[in-house]
């Protein structure tokens, strides 16, 4: 099948094609509808099944026959240790974990905080609230206490389950300490917490409240998994929210164990056996969906890696643990291909791996750059696949459907809707915008499964952020244009489409001319205040290694190539170079945080920077140009 019929399948009947998908899980109670409207544009999927996502991600495999397949590859060249985790001990594991949470009083319904690094205890974790019912909110290891504590007054946890460290190339991030600080901070206590001692660093246990991995499981009763309803919270995972008060994502469990298993073949390309590696975290959503959901649930091998793109030892990290642990399908981050270019601009540590085994790679996290694609498939000789999607939607909503029919790429554009997504881009007043214009992306309601009904607590938030400005559709926040074949390009977040004197241009499209240079390996670009034009837009530029220009030069050449590409109207006279650039530690680059700077208006530091000390450095580049007055 074609991906235009299986599209068209799914536009002509929505009910079935989703109620065929659900067919692909183990229901205790199969569901008699896909989808339930509650009225005033709010959904749930398979709302009256009952199911439990432990038993779909790890005993079914095992019921099968299959115990025996590797669940769970460990990889972490920072402790340089490997282990792997067959699915009939990830079964034991879990269900022992499960059984201790009940023997303390964690049930369904009740809320657990996971704080943990990139070890298979963190996926035990998850996988144990899921098979009691209990809901889980994974909070980025190391994450500071205060956001920490501002997670656990919002989501009330029975409990916290935690690591004593979290390892980060040439040093121990202490999560012990930050852990003690948030429950100090948090009004709402946890009644108990678990902590798994790291060799690395053993952390002091609170008496009374705290207990050790191990310990806490000793002569426990395994936990049987418990069915819940269709409609019943999986997880909660907190993305930052302009407010600053953080947005619980909810997701629901029926839709979640559909779609993310539909996903794995149809998108990923990868059948039940295969190894996939998503070079994610478990704190963010790509974690929760590729490294520990879906993969399992479609009983694939997952890979848990400990590790950076460069510097652990180097360059060639990711080609060597493709190469080792037989990769099919791999998925990351634009911005981690841009350092292991910056580093290895040659490919020179590509060449030294055999990586027959890999068939297709995914980048996603923000805009892949056309520079960055080609650097990618001129390197690796495979398809370089871009895709769209947001922790709200949990999975893929733009993509090219490699497991349906590999289409014809078009740089700079993640391509065609999955099923469950009809996009339009509309413009302010709610119109549908022409091919080639740029305006808000948004999507048709209803979502499809597995995406977010609500915000944990917080419906009104909810219908406010997504669903008011544009009725009947979903808001992605995104900016964009669709062209004449149907394929959609995000250009920026809406509040990143700038306003040159009147002329409404995305700074993506800029970022994309700048990324052309043959000596930035990495930029970004910004709309700051002028009294004059409204906003100018300003660039940020990284050069790769050993390029041993006169920055000046580089400057005028990409100040040149602009005026070319995109024209005068533009205004794009400003850019310098900097050793790098403010990111999240998915990747993101802090650009709402750059022009607060630069405009001299008031901003708070990022909970989900990477290192605060490139903020400072951004603030004398700005200066040099005119900007941030001190």
């Amino acid at each position: 099948m074609s991906y235009q019929d299986v599209y068209n399948g799914w536009k002509n009947d929505p009910e079935a094609f989703w109620m065929q998908a659900a067919d692909a899980i183990d229901w205790d109670t199969p569901p008699s509808k896909a989808l339930f409207d509650k009225g005033d544009h709010m959904y749930e999927w398979f709302s009256d099944a009952k199911v439990n996502t432990c038993w779909n991600a790890v005993d079914r495999h095992v019921e099968a026959g299959r115990g025996e397949q590797t669940a769970i590859i460990h990889d972490s060249p920072i402790t340089h240790s490997k282990r792997e985790i067959s699915y009939v001990e990830l079964r034991n594991r879990v269900a022992s974990l499960a059984g201790a949470l009940r023997a303390k009083g964690v049930e369904k319904g009740d809320r657990v905080i996971i704080y943990m690094p990139m070890i298979p205890e963190a996926l035990e974790a998850m996988l144990a609230c899921a098979r009691l019912g209990a809901i889980h909110s994974v909070v980025f290891g190391g994450f500071a206490a205060n956001e920490l504590a501002v997670r656990i007054d919002d989501a009330k946890p029975k409990a916290i389950i935690a690591a004593s460290c979290g390892l980060e190339p040439g040093r121990v991030v202490h999560y012990k300490p930050l852990l003690d600080g948030a429950v100090d901070l948090a009004t709402h206590k946890p009644d108990f917490c678990v902590i798994f001692q790291r060799e690395q660093e053993v952390a002091q246990l609170v008496e009374g409240r705290d207990f050790n991995w191990h310990g806490f499981q000793y002569g426990v009763e395994p936990a049987e998994c418990v069915p819940v309803e269709g409609n019943h919270p999986a997880y909660i995972l907190y993305t930052s929210g302009t407010t600053g008060q953080p947005k619980g994502v909810v997701r629901h469990t029926a839709g979640h164990l559909v779609a993310l298993n539909w996903t794995m073949k149809n998108v990923f390309n990868v059948d039940p056996g295969d190894v996939f590696w998503a070079a994610s975290d478990v704190g963010w959503v790509v974690g929760h969906s590729y490294i520990t959901y879906a993969p399992l649930i479609h009983g694939n091998t997952t890979i848990v890696f400990e590790g950076k793109p460069v510097g652990t030892p180097d360059a060639g990290t990711f080609w060597r643990v493709i190469s080792e642990h037989n990769v099919k399908t791999f998925f990351t981050a634009p911005t981690a291909f841009r350092a292991v270019k910056r580093e290895d601009p040659k490919g020179d540590l590509v060449k030294q791996y055999d990586l027959s085994c890999l068939d297709q790679v995914f980048l996603a996290g923000e805009r892949a750059d056309p520079d960055t694609i080609m650097w990618a498939q001129d390197q690796l000789k495979k398809p370089i696949i871009d895709h769209w999607w947001q922790t709200e939607l949990g999975y893929p909503a733009i993509c090219n459907p490699v497991g349906i029919e590999l289409l014809p790429v078009k740089l700079g554009s993640p391509s065609l809707p999955m099923p469950g997504y009809d996009m339009k881009v509309l413009d302010e007043g709610g119109n549908e915008l022409p091919a080639g214009e740029l305006g808000a992306i948004v999507s048709k309601l209803p979502l499809p499964p597995g995406t977010l009904p609500t915000l944990w607590n917080a419906e009104d938030r909810f219908k406010k952020s997504y669903l008011t400005n544009f009725p009947g559709y979903y808001e992605t926040g995104d900016a964009g244009m669709i062209d004449e074949d149907g394929y959609i390009y995000i250009m920026a977040r809406t509040d990143d489409v700038i306003n040159v004197a009147g002329h409404r241009l995305s700074t993506g499209g800029m970022e994309e001319v700048l990324a052309g240079h043959p000596d930035v390996a990495e930029c970004a670009v910004i709309g700051v205040a002028d009294q004059l034009k409204g906003q100018m837009p300003v660039g940020f530029l990284c050069l790769n290694a050993g390029a041993d220009r006169n920055n000046s030069d580089v400057v005028k050449e990409v100040v040149k190539l602009v005026r070319e590409k995109i024209g005068p109207v533009a205004a794009f006279k400003l850019a310098v170079v900097v050793d790098r650039l403010p990111k999240t530690r998915s990747g993101k680059i802090l650009r709402g945080t750059m022009v607060s700077i630069a405009d001299g208006t008031e901003w708070k530091m990022p909970a989900t920077i990477d290192d605060p000390v490139i903020l400072d450095e951004i603030t004398e580049a700005l200066q040099s140009l005119g900007y941030a007055k001190a």
